[in-house]
């Protein structure tokens, strides 16, 4: 995997410490060689192609790539979502490998919180009732003053009673974000977080995030395609053909396109050699 340094700022140029994170070389998440295969033969197709990734505790970090380089695929397995072929996934100390389903339901409840481009909340239920679903099913008390940092942190103290079809859709994705927040999860997944929202409520959403890691020092994973939400996290990972092509550290817009470009430029070859060969 290869390195490519950047410049340190915010959307929009503003300086940024990005202070309050824990020692960034602890571990929440690894792979190790991490494949998955779909189909077989002429159809074969490897979403993974020997992954090798960890993920420091306390900091934000987006996976990018092109459509099928294997972004989502490595998510969901990171995640206990779905199994790889061969290679290793770690939560914290904890081998998903050979993990029963048992196991792996309350590894899931416990440990990782989850946020989706379509919110999934539940339209019968209050943001309030939302927010605390997940304790509520695993048969947890919330703590109160936790609750309240999370509410306070997502801006929600007024919208509480609503339901989801009383809120915009960027209130929706904070409500979504705080349920997965609720639990104290080791590392929260995020699956293009922004997708559904206009760019103003999508800011919102990321700049949400951006807090969480900055004065709870959550981790957080996040899947986008969008230059302008990588640019508000730690660390942008490049995946292009299920493999590991090259990162950045704290990257801007700019630097963030750079590689997206230098990745385009090399897959044009790839892609007319196998035109070709079709």
């Amino acid at each position: 995997m290869s390195g490519s340094g950047s410049s340190q700022g915010e959307p929009g140029g503003a300086v940024s410490p990005r202070s309050g994170r824990v020692d960034p070389m602890t571990v929440a998440a690894s792979v190790r060689d991490l494949t998955k295969i779909y189909g077989s033969g002429q159809t074969e197709v490897r979403a993974l192609d020997g992954v090798t990734l960890d993920i420091g505790a306390g900091e934000f970090t987006a996976v990018m790539g092109p459509s099928g380089s294997g972004k989502s695929t490595l998510m969901h397995c990171c995640a206990a979502l779905d199994t790889a072929d061969s290679g290793s996934v770690r939560i914290g100390e904890v081998e998903l490998t050979g993990l029963k389903d048992k196991a792996l339901t309350a590894l899931r409840r416990d440990e990782i919180g989850f946020v989706f481009q379509s919110f999934n909340l539940v339209p019968t239920l209050s943001a309030k009732e939302n927010i605390l679903l997940p304790l509520a099913i695993a048969g947890r008390r919330p703590d109160s003053a936790w609750f309240d940092q999370v509410v306070a942190t997502v801006g929600l103290d007024d919208r509480l009673g609503h339901r989801p079809n009383q809120l915009s859709g960027g209130q929706q994705q904070r409500v979504a974000v705080a349920r997965a927040l609720a639990s104290r999860p080791r590392i929260v997944f995020a699956d293009e977080p922004t997708g559904n929202l206009d760019s103003r409520s999508g800011a919102e959403v990321l700049s949400l995030l951006r807090r969480s890691v900055d004065e709870h020092q959550q981790t957080i994973v996040m899947v986008t395609h969008d230059p302008v939400a990588a640019a508000y996290t730690d660390r942008v990972v490049f995946l292009a053909d299920g493999r590991v092509v090259d990162e950045l550290r704290s990257p801007d817009r700019e630097a963030v396109l750079e590689v997206m470009a230098r990745m385009t430029e090399a897959a044009a070859p790839r892609d007319d050699a196998a035109a070709r060969e079709a």
